[in-house]
């Protein structure tokens, strides 16, 4: 079942830069900000500093696909935004996700099943 959809907007990104809060880690900042919804938004932001438009798009998808699987462990309401840094060009599905769970834990919105 899906609980999120996309943030797509620059003004929605905008906004949960300024009024969320943010952790990193070592291949991943996490900024979250409440949306008084029932639905998490994710967006996902990968700079060109961190490689070519190749290594950006696969980034991409492994964010996307490592939220996907864990989503029903991410309490809902909630913007998120993602940024890939430049340490996690070579990283692996499992690392993704391990530092996604990681920022999740952080911010209290991930709950283990």
């Amino acid at each position: 079942m899906k609980f999120s959809e996309s943030l797509k907007k620059n003004k929605d990104f905008q906004t949960v830069y300024r009024q969320g809060k943010s952790y990193a880690n070592k291949y991943l900042v996490l900024y979250i900000m409440e949306n008084q919804t029932e639905k998490n938004r994710i967006g996902i932001s990968v700079s060109k500093k961190v490689g070519n438009s190749v290594v950006r798009h696969h980034l991409t998808r492994l964010i996307r696909e490592s939220y996907r699987l864990q989503e029903e462990c991410f309490q809902r309401g909630y913007d998120l935004v993602v940024i890939a840094r430049q340490s996690a060009k070579d990283v692996t599905y499992k690392e993704m996700e391990s530092a996604l769970i990681h920022l999740g834990k952080l911010h209290k919105i991930y709950k283990t099943v």
